[in-house]
């Protein structure tokens, strides 16, 4: 699973660090290549590289990129990196961070991120529990005992507040690596991506899913971010890249088991196996009937404004509270309208 979101506290440290950063070094977000045409566009991303850059991965072998007049380079994250400091720092062009919250966080804490497109149309954080004691709706996990990762206990408060439970009815307790307190009955629920269908292997058929998404918080995920002098000076290259990247997520859908081929190629590191069962559930994550509509990779100022209003209520900013212009635009979207729409 991709990290979730940033401490708080990490926020606070990073941001004052972000202005020395900018003030020693050259801005290097997109600079000039071999023609002078060419965008030198690094990518940051959260964690670690895994199948949610597999269309990143497509456009490349396909030469999506290179069509629109674009050099990628992806930059893999890890727990000890920092991405969204670095993108505000301007040491890369974008960044793609798991969860939404993170660029509302950030921006709360003085950096100067905003989210420009959300590559999955839902967020695929789930509860997972047994059918001997399904949790299938919020209201089931009174009196429960639910495990999850210390980054997502505000998930778990705010999923609790936005369906009236008092927090005292529902014992949180910290997760392990792996699944073991559900199955040992140390837990009633433990929490994961539901897209990570390799670790989900060992809850079988008896597993149950609540996701995220359908119990009432409804985050983005895979939300593509930028800085603001990015957005103001070189948006044109923002639309080249949407554009070249969700050509490349449109044939991953198409094409999924070449998609895999080419991801495994660029990451040995990743398992054939388990991306050919991972795949399909990305795609269901990237594309279905709202996507339809508004396309690959779209999001709405509506549901910014309710995550923000869900993480004011629970004083989770460090600073200001952002507004949902401060936290996203909708600008690049706009641009990208068509494409979009076509591969949706």
């Amino acid at each position: 699973m991709s990290q979730f979101m940033m401490n708080r506290r990490r926020f606070l440290s990073n941001a004052a660090l972000v202005g020395g950063l900018a003030a020693t070094q050259t801005f290097v977000g997109i600079r000039a290549g071999k023609a002078a045409d060419v965008a030198e566009v690094r990518m940051q991303l959260g964690w670690l590289a895994s199948n949610g850059l597999i269309g990143e991965v497509a456009a490349q072998k396909k030469g999506f990129f290179t069509e629109q007049g674009i050099n990628l380079t992806i930059v893999p994250g890890g727990p000890n990196v920092d991405g969204v400091a670095g993108v505000a720092a301007g040491q890369s062009t974008i960044g793609q961070i798991s969860s939404s919250p993170s660029v509302m966080l950030a921006r709360s804490a003085g950096m100067p991120v905003k989210a420009f497109l959300a590559g999955y149309r839902k967020h695929p954080f789930t509860y997972f529990s047994l059918k001997k004691a399904p949790i299938r709706e919020p209201k089931d996990m009174i009196g429960k005992t639910i495990a999850t990762q210390p980054t997502a206990f505000i998930l778990l408060r705010a999923l609790l507040a936005q369906n009236g439970i008092p927090e005292d009815k529902v014992k949180m307790v910290n997760m392990g690596s792996d699944m073991n307190q559900l199955l040992t009955g140390q837990a009633d629920a433990v929490t994961g991506w539901v897209t990570n269908t390799n670790a989900l292997k060992v809850l079988g058929d008896e597993r149950v899913d609540m996701m995220l998404w359908d119990a009432g918080l409804q985050l983005y995920a895979n939300v593509y971010y930028t800085t603001d002098e990015q957005l103001d000076k070189h948006s044109d290259v923002l639309v080249r890249f949407t554009t070249a990247a969700a050509k490349g997520w449109g044939y991953v859908r198409d094409h999924p088991e070449e998609a895999v081929d080419m991801l495994v190629d660029a990451y040995p590191n990743l398992d054939k196996a388990s991306e050919l069962e991972a795949v399909r559930p990305v795609i269901d994550f990237s594309f279905g009937d709202s996507t339809k509509q508004t396309g690959w990779g779209a999001m709405n100022k509506d549901n910014w404004a309710a995550q923000i209003k869900a993480y004011a209520d629970l004083k989770q900013f460090a600073g200001a509270v952002p507004t949902v212009d401060d936290v996203a635009t909708m600008a690049i979207l706009d641009a990208t309208t068509d494409i979009r729409k076509q591969i949706g």
